[in-house]
């Protein structure tokens, strides 16, 4: 415990350096207005500006990226309350009430627990990462390459084929993205394959042309062809606070939110959108009778204050998994994934030993970060309010110059261009026929690592598939993988017959 206190002073001591507190500061207000802004969100940012990695040393870049990440959390609850658009998928259920207390005459009072609810649950979320983080470390150094490349497995299964409207488009954007991540030299042999005779995929293609062009790109033509021909009434803004009564009903929702929102964030492919429809689901039953009349006709202030706290657990507690174990349980946390990994930086259990500074001022950060959004959402939303005034045509052309420009000034490439607005025009195709993005990236980033885990088993059991099975842990990953894939399906067959069974009494 001493220890992890040291360690966190330390990284407090590096995040409060004039340079770092800067691009906090900037990754928070950058974050802000994405979640403000409608159709865009932290993925399409963080993917957009990936290319500065090349000109910003790591621990500046990853608290510039993480104010984003969770920042966009905080914004994008403004639009779900003022306009029913929600600026993030997250921020869906908060849209069910807080949209009726705005239309009610209440938007200042949603807006402010929603900011307030983001910063508790934030905090606790950040204190959980604190402790629990090194601890999952130590352990997870005792894993073996049979145990990675299972859980590797876990999550290629749960990003693509379970929590994914369909499986089978699932499963095909997963294999797109294992079959990009296989482009280039071999990394144990060294055998260049899969390159067409092409010179410029014999290094592989880069994680960011792929992030860029699916979720900058993909997001932009998508949104400029199918979206936003609708015209919104935007309800008007009173002055951002909460009555004594609102804050008695706010701060139990506030605790039960955190509670639900940090478990789904730090298993692979939990995402934000089953903790807040559960939060939701929980404050909705445990209202007092007087108050269950509210939702759903004038607007219940726990059914925004429960989602907006689970929704921002949540995205705290991706790092856990991401800084130790090396596994993205998110599509913004696959991109940062691949922000490190343009360092030459490998995320896992010796992370905190060999990139120690790093992580504890990027965890220091989060601290830092949930008062300085704190403060940029309560007295400052009518500044936030202003951007939906944005015409979109504006908007999505300034998007393209932005990736057009960062993507160029990587490598100095007419190539990765085309490459991009190719790899674009495929999220385009995914987006209209309902193919999901996320596994693309996952099984791009994960891919190479996961064959280079399954043929270092293979060695170690001389061949054996039965090496799989020589360790508890792995046993254990096995069985959960199998229970992963099953259970579902069991599940819906349960359903289905007891369905029919009704049906014929």
């Amino acid at each position: 415990m001493l220890e992890t206190w040291t360690q966190l002073m330390g990284g407090f001591a590096t995040a409060i350096s004039p340079i770092n507190l800067l691009w906090a500061f900037v990754g928070c207000a950058v974050g802000t207005a994405i979640g403000v802004l409608p159709g865009l969100g932290p993925a399409v940012t963080v993917a957009m500006l990936l290319p500065i990695t090349s000109q910003v040393e790591p621990t500046a870049s990853m608290i510039f990226f993480a104010g984003i990440y969770y920042g966009a959390m905080y914004g994008g609850s403004t639009t779900s309350i003022l306009l029913n658009t929600p600026g993030e998928t997250g921020t869906m259920v908060t849209a069910l009430e807080g949209f009726k207390m705005a239309r009610s005459g209440r938007a200042g009072a949603a807006l402010a627990t929603a900011a307030i609810g983001s910063f508790v649950a934030g905090t606790i979320a950040t204190v959980l990462v604190t402790l629990f983080a090194p601890i999952v470390a130590e352990h997870a150094v005792k894993l073996g390459p049979p145990e990675y490349f299972l859980l590797m497995v876990l999550a290629f299964l749960t990003v693509s084929a379970v929590l994914g409207k369909s499986t089978l488009r699932g499963l095909t954007a997963l294999f797109v993205g294992l079959g990009a991540g296989l482009i280039g030299m071999d990394q144990i042999s060294g055998q260049v394959r899969y390159t067409g005779g092409i010179p410029e995929f014999m290094d592989g293609i880069e994680v960011v042309l792929i992030a860029v062009g699916l979720f900058a790109v993909g997001e932009v033509l998508y949104n400029a062809m199918y979206e936003g021909r609708s015209v919104s009434e935007l309800n008007r803004l009173n002055k951002v606070h909460m009555t004594g009564t609102e804050w008695r009903r706010s701060w139990p929702a506030w605790l039960r939110g955190t509670a639900l929102g940090f478990p789904f964030g730090t298993i692979p492919a939990g995402g934000s959108e089953i903790p807040t429809f559960l939060s939701y689901a929980t404050e909705k039953k445990l209202a007092k009778p007087e108050h269950k009349a509210e939702f759903g006709q004038k607007g219940a202030i726990e059914g925004v204050a429960g989602p907006e706290a689970a929704n921002n657990s949540a995205v705290t507690a991706t790092l856990v998994p991401l800084l130790t174990l090396g596994i993205p349980t998110s599509v913004t946390a696959a991109i940062l994934l691949s922000a490190l990994q343009n360092y030459g930086i490998q995320a896992g259990p010796q992370l905190f030993e060999t990139s120690s500074k790093m992580v504890w001022a990027l965890i220091a950060s989060l601290y830092i970060g949930n008062v300085m959004l704190l403060i940029l959402n309560l007295p400052m939303v009518g500044l936030w309010v202003k951007l939906l005034k944005i015409p979109r045509p504006q908007l999505y052309a300034g998007i393209l110059i932005f990736a057009t420009v960062g993507v160029y000034g990587m490598r100095q490439s007419s190539f990765d261009l085309f490459v991009m607005y190719g790899i674009g025009l495929l999220g385009l195709l995914m987006r209209r026929y309902d193919f999901p993005v996320a596994p693309v990236i996952v099984g791009m980033i994960l891919g190479p690592l996961a064959e280079a885990q399954l043929r270092n088993a293979m060695s170690i059991g001389e061949g054996r598939w039965g090496v799989f099975l020589d360790r508890p842990a792995s046993v254990f990953l096995l069985v959960v993988v199998m229970l992963v894939l099953l259970l579902p399906r069991l599940v819906r067959l349960w359903q289905g017959r007891r369905g029919d069974g009704t049906a014929v009494v």
